[in-house]
């Protein structure tokens, strides 16, 4: 049997957003729970698309008809690959289906919570008859597709705006966004693409009464590394298909480039002040970079991205233009030997590295095409780009970190003809604060405090500190349940903008912590959080049972009229549902006695699942105003 993909469980995903809404307290305060929505933004391969044209595949018993799988259908995926790939790939130029086949994005919440019949059984449904259906929407979009076709192509952002003004007018307040991976890039459009089709003196307005809270949840801010592999080698996402066939395959997406690493020293102009000013945009963004891009290494990044062999054999005339190789590359080439380049996140996203490779590699050109028109000269924003505080009230960046990820990778040719003509031949990782690669070699670079989570390297994760203001309590908690013994607080440490800020405190290595940043003073009325997650994976962070607990926790402290703090007190973290009683077999009973007793229920098959709360969580629950 075909092993399943290791795509996003965007069920848990959206029990998230049901712990949030529900987890109202009494009372009536300024923001009233049974009138919060919330926004699932999914990530990349995260919607499942259906084929909307009939296609007869010869040599197999299964054809495509309307409203069939695509994405993704795995029975159809083996027994009739080449057309299954007709309707999967896009043209590389100018993004249209394969003349036989077409496949649109599903639509609401079963567009993200069945991508495989079995994967996830059965639909979603209303869980508790208190949380009304309307109160949680889905937003599927083409994943495949860059954000300018997105709209141009299926008008994605004018629905989206729609689903926001329609949540509104249901349930009578603002909604909570959770956006995961490069769903954060795609709702980071939508917020630039809103400045120019709102009055600008209307556009916090709309913001403030549409959104209350945004969490961005492992959010590639600066791209993800794991991109560059899929570009050049192919990156199979756990499907049986060869690496080459991934890489034709993902390579036929605009999309592909949306995630690229790029320089956090180099920016555009903005559209807004223009629309502002009532100015006309005319030409092209205006892209420039710090000086700091060229006086430190690697673009703010570990180390560079890719180091590439070139076969030489025509010296310098093998390059199409000179001037786009770098001179430090320039300088080390010899006619007739190979050459190995290297290539930072800048030369990844200005276009340089797939100018450099023209002429050994047929997807370079095709993808300088759509890296200029869809993002370099994109007409709302160059997502290639660092990315500032969302101008919403609360914001809240969650991610993984502490695992060993991908940071650089080593490449040569393989002897074998495309789409299979590269071959990696070392990769470069971070972790525990250093780097090393697959093969041993000593590895030159700037590691970061910690390493990310295992797909998106911590540079990248971690931009979001630079939305936090100069002075940010931190705090340390471990990630279980504790009585408050090992929680570690500092106040008011001083943070710079371009550098990132790190907790200063001690560590067990046996505990998961869950280390927060909290800053509600810099930005009057507005509040921003970090919450690092140790060993959170990028796919599976929203399956922990940690982070619905503090989602939860963060949502009802914020809707009681009580309140007295700014964010959730993290003083102590007792069992508040029966899932965080267990068995404590040293002692042999329920563990956190005072809060949970042995109860029996059939069907309970261990003694953990018989370990219940004595009483309710209500009384508990004020601990945390």
């Amino acid at each position: 049997m075909a092993k399943k993909p290791p795509l996003v469980p965007t069920h848990l995903l959206i029990g998230l957003i049901i712990a949030a809404v529900a987890g109202g307290g009494s009372g009536e305060g300024e923001l009233d729970y049974k009138k919060l929505s919330g926004i699932i933004i999914p990530g990349f391969a995260s919607t499942q698309l259906r084929a909307w044209s009939i296609l007869d595949c010869p040599f197999s018993p299964l054809d495509f008809n309307p409203l069939d799988l695509v994405w993704l259908d795995t029975t159809k995926l083996l027994s009739a690959v080449n057309c299954w790939l007709k309707c999967m790939l896009l043209d590389p130029y100018n993004q249209t289906d394969h003349p036989d086949c077409k496949s649109r994005p599903d639509s609401g919440l079963s567009g993200i919570t069945e991508l495989d019949p079995g994967y996830i059984t059965g639909g979603f449904s209303c869980l508790s008859p208190s949380i009304p259906c309307n109160a949680i929407m889905a937003v599927p979009y083409d994943w495949r597709l860059s954000p300018s076709m997105l709209e141009e192509r299926d008008l994605y952002f004018h629905k989206l705006k729609l689903t926001f003004e329609t949540a509104y007018k249901l349930r009578g307040g603002p909604s909570l966004v959770f956006a995961h991976s490069l769903g954060n890039h795609v709702f980071r459009y939508f917020l630039e693409w809103l400045k120019l089709e709102i009055a600008p003196k209307h556009y916090i307005q709309w913001l403030d009464q549409h959104i209350h809270a945004y969490f961005a949840v492992g959010a590639p801010l600066l791209g993800a590394t794991e991109t560059v592999e899929a570009t050049l080698s192919g990156f199979t996402f756990g499907l049986p298909i060869s690496e080459g066939t991934a890489r034709l395959m993902f390579n036929s997406f605009s999309s592909s480039l949306w995630m690229m690493p790029f320089s956090k020293y180099c920016r555009s102009n903005s559209n807004y002040w223009k629309h502002f000013s009532g100015a006309r945009h005319v030409g092209n963004h205006t892209y420039h970079c710090e000086d700091k891009e060229f006086q430190s290494n690697f673009s703010g990044w570990p180390t560079n991205l890719i180091n590439i062999e070139i076969p030489s054999t025509r010296g310098f005339d093998a390059y199409p233009s000179i001037t786009e190789i770098p001179q430090s590359n320039l300088s080390s080439m010899e006619c007739g030997i190979p050459t190995q380049l290297s290539f930072s996140a800048r030369e990844m996203s200005d276009g340089t590295f797939f100018k450099a490779i023209e002429d050994y590699d047929p997807d370079s050109k095709r993808l300088s095409y759509q890296l200029e028109k869809s993002y370099i000269n994109d007409p709302v924003l160059n997502p290639l780009t660092p990315w500032d505080r969302p101008p919403i009230k609360n914001v809240f960046c969650i991610y993984g970190t502490d695992s060993k990820t991908k940071v650089g990778y080593y490449f040569a040719p393989s002897g074998k003809p495309y789409p299979d003509n590269w071959i990696i031949t070392d990769i470069i990782y971070e972790f525990e604060g250093s780097l090393y690669s697959r093969s041993g070699n000593l590895i030159e670079g700037n590691p970061g405090a910690t390493s990310g989570d295992e797909t998106v390297p911590y540079n990248s994760l971690a931009w979001c500190k630079s939305w936090l203001g100069p002075k940010v309590n931190i705090t340390r908690a471990p990630q279980s349940e504790h009585d408050g013994t090992d929680v570690q607080i500092e106040l008011n440490v001083e943070h710079h903008h371009d550098e990132d800020v790190v907790a200063n405190m001690t560590r067990s290595p046996k505990v998961k912590y869950i280390t927060y940043y909290e800053d509600s003073e810099s930005l009057p009325g507005k509040r921003t959080a970090v919450w690092e997650l140790d060993k959170a994976n990028h796919r599976n962070i929203v399956r922990s049972p940690v982070l619905m607990r503090e989602l939860w926790l963060e949502m009802w402290h914020d809707v009681h009229p009580d309140a007295k703090s700014k964010f959730v007190t993290k003083a102590k973290r007792g069992p508040l549902r029966d899932d965080d009683c267990y068995w404590d077999y040293g002692k042999a009973r329920c563990a956190w006695a005072e809060y949970c007793e042995y109860r029996y229920v059939f069907g309970d098959v261990h003694l953990g699942q018989s370990c219940r709360l004595k009483s309710t969580s209500t009384n508990q629950l004020l601990n945390y105003l």
